[in-house]
């Protein structure tokens, strides 16, 4: 397996381009399957994830081309030629399970695998069945596949989510865009991811209102058609890129960067003393000559302070002036970076679903194992600050979320290479 080896090398300059956002791709590439038309999707970020799910659709009758070096994508579901999506695939990708509510209502019946455990938390399922119950789905589970019936089509229905879900919202939304009246999903997402997704859907003619807040109206419609779609910036890669210049020092422009999209993990970045400013083509992050202060957090839906950025403001608490706590509420196992960040000198205590850093006065370089796509980052940006090598092995969960870490990292003035397993 490769692995991605750095050293301190003192502040950063200069800039960095954000690509698009992974999360919101995968959902909108599961749009392709609501139209016979054809869906054309921009500012595609390249990544091992997208690439799989590719793969799925591919083998759900969807013809797909990549176009300008990758970052276009146009698919065509001009036909469903399999309404089964495997183990074998669904299992490598969490997302890939949003096929469900696409197929169901375009096809009115849909067979796709549970995905199976995840390194951090649970992450169940169950919001997303509840959902499609509601709209008149039938739903059985067999030898580990859902499988879900709607003989005479799907039906509008209020939808009242007991807690936020990011994933079952948007299987819901894709379901009820087909569906026979009108549709209210309660308690719903509202994270720009969702929004991303929404957005396109009406773009393919879907009736749709409330994007952006707790309750979503649907109007069923009879058919969707193709469109062209942006992908929006990747805010999470936005943030880790944010906490380079906080942890080392420095000025980084992130390229193509929009506050509005991590305004609450903005905000606790200032309250930890750095300087962001929207500039004409991104937003400009700085650190001065003072340290880094302690800073509390506390993970939350949107519009709260992302789970997907906890792992990486852990590794900048770990040398900042003061004690921080960070809860997580999101997920319950997310604190497995943390004895690797202790491997690195950092003095953390993990009490359930809360960790207490302690700041210290310098990290120190040592091998360390990432265990999941969050926690090799935020690895990665503690190496740029620790004194001597950091050696960060199992990085092949880098690859399914940032694009190209290791150059957009060095063309800013870090130390960092990625050595192949083949030598």
């Amino acid at each position: 397996m490769d692995s991605i080896i750095v050293r301190g090398n003192g502040p950063l300059k200069g800039a960095i381009p954000i690509s698009g956002a992974k999360n919101t791709c995968l959902k909108l590439m599961t749009a392709a399957l609501l139209t016979d038309e054809p869906l054309t999707l921009t500012n595609v970020p390249r990544l091992s994830d997208i690439a799989t799910l590719a793969h799925l659709l591919e083998t759900l009758g969807v013809e797909i081309a990549r176009l300008q070096d990758g970052r276009v994508m146009a698919l065509s579901a001009r036909s469903i030629t399999n309404r089964r999506a495997d183990y074998d695939i669904v299992r490598k990708l969490r997302a890939s399970f949003n096929v469900l509510g696409p197929l169901l209502a375009r096809e009115n019946e849909a067979i796709v695998s549970l995905p199976g455990g995840c390194a951090i938390g649970a992450r169940k399922v169950d919001l997303h069945l509840m959902a499609l119950e509601k709209l008149g789905a039938e739903i059985r589970l067999e030898e580990g596949y859902v499988h879900a019936i709607a003989a005479n089509g799907l039906t509008g229905a209020e939808i009242d989510f007991p807690m936020v879900s990011v994933g079952a919202t948007e299987n819901a939304l894709a379901a009820a865009v087909l569906a026979k009246g009108t549709t209210v999903l309660k308690n719903a997402a509202c994270e720009p991811d969702t929004v991303a997704f929404g957005e396109c859907l009406q773009a393919m003619g879907a009736k749709i209102d409330g994007l952006g807040t707790r309750e979503i109206t649907i109007e069923g419609v009879d058919r969707l058609h193709g469109t062209t779609h942006e992908v929006i910036p990747d805010r999470i890669e936005l943030g880790t890129f944010m906490i380079a210049p906080a942890i080392c020092g420095g000025e980084v422009e992130l390229l193509g960067g929009r506050r509005d999209l991590a305004e609450a993990f903005c905000d606790k970045l200032e309250e930890a003393g750095m300087s962001i400013q929207e500039t004409d083509t991104g937003i400009r992050v700085a650190r001065g000559n003072a340290s880094i202060r302690a800073v509390d957090v506390t993970t939350a839906p949107f519009p709260g302070f992302p789970t997907d950025l906890q792992a990486q403001f852990m590794a900048l608490m770990c040398t900042a002036e003061g004690t921080s706590r960070l809860e997580e509420t999101i997920f319950e196992n997310r604190f497995m970076h943390a004895p690797e960040l202790i491997r690195m000198g950092a003095d953390i205590d993990v009490q359930g679903g809360v960790a207490t850093v302690t700041g210290v006065e310098k990290l120190k370089g040592a091998p360390v194992m990432a265990t999941d796509l969050r926690a090799s980052v935020s690895l990665i940006l503690a190496g740029l600050a620790a004194e001597g090598e950091t050696v960060v092995n199992r990085v092949y969960h880098l690859d399914r979320g940032y694009e190209r870490i290791e150059e957009k990292l060095s063309a800013v003035g870090a130390d960092i290479r990625r050595v192949r397993a083949d030598g």
